[in-house]
């Protein structure tokens, strides 16, 4: 499932492209996604320019003129900007063209969304699907000590284990599975330890963990498992430098004690046993 780090790459690619233009025509191929795409958009979203296209935890929010379009790249979606003359590929679900180019929306299982949040309704943030949303990794809030602060407040009292804690994007958003065994990994603390138990050195590694791994997994283009491709059809690269993901019975790459692999919320859960004591 694309996280953060593939989200914001895909709108590090996209929004230079797109930005500036004018919508030229809406083509709704199968509407059938997560949730019905609002069959009217190619009613009145023809006309209207990209002011800016952002992200808020996995959602892309491309602004126009009325309102936003909040986009979902579900487990298997990937957005890409073609040529409009380039033929439609099997799972193409929406394409949103710009004259000559066009942003097609490619989901094979259908778990992504296109959403309208029209202006007139209020500012996007207070938008139901982003409202209980974490802090962004990069926003000021999250940055420093701060980041710190946010973890510590979040976790008390709670027994869930910080891995599940940190999964939950409550607290944070945008830790996904890979990035959180890679961040817990720097931190130095065990997945299965007790999220309230997280002592503020702790919390203070781990915020600064969270923004150096997922700063990595960016430049890197992502992480690419199964089927997520960035804009421009290339594969994510950050899988070739994890320390502890999908690396079970390898030797630690610090330590080089044998990592080990457990089950935490049906995810698998990777981590170092000497680096990571429990």
């Amino acid at each position: 499932m694309p996280e953060l780090p593939e989200v914001e790459v895909t709108r590090l690619g996209i929004q230079p492209h797109l930005e500036g233009r004018k919508l030229s025509a809406v083509k709704i191929i199968d509407g059938r996604l997560r949730w019905p795409v609002p069959s009217n958009l190619g009613k009145f979203l023809p006309g209207q320019k990209v002011l800016g296209i952002e992200r808020r935890g996995k959602y892309l929010l491309m602004e126009l003129d009325a309102g936003y379009l909040l986009l979902h790249l579900g487990m298997t979606g990937t957005l890409r900007v073609l040529p409009s003359s380039d033929p439609l590929k099997p799972h193409d679900r929406v394409t949103f063209e710009f004259d000559k180019l066009s942003l097609r929306l490619h989901d094979p299982r259908k778990f992504g969304a296109v959403l309208w949040h029209p202006k007139s309704t209020g500012p996007i943030e207070k938008n139901a699907l982003l409202q209980k949303l974490g802090v962004e990794p990069f926003s000021p809030e999250f940055s420093g000590e701060l980041g710190a602060e946010v973890l510590y407040q979040k976790s008390r009292n709670r027994r869930i284990a910080v891995k599940q804690f940190l999964l939950a994007g409550q607290a944070v958003v945008g830790v996904g599975n890979i990035y959180c065994s890679e961040s817990l990994l720097e931190a130095g603390i065990h997945p299965a330890k007790a999220a309230g138990k997280l002592t503020r050195p702790q919390c203070s590694r781990l915020a600064s963990s969270v923004r150096s791994i997922l700063t990595k997994a960016i430049a890197a283009g992502g992480s690419s498992l199964k089927d997520f491709v960035n804009s421009e059809g290339d594969p994510g690269h950050f899988m070739m430098q994890t320390k502890v993901y999908d690396r079970k019975d390898q030797p630690c790459k610090i330590c080089k004690t044998a990592i080990k692999q457990i089950v935490q919320g049906q995810r698998s859960t990777y981590f170092c046993p000497q680096c990571q004591k429990r």
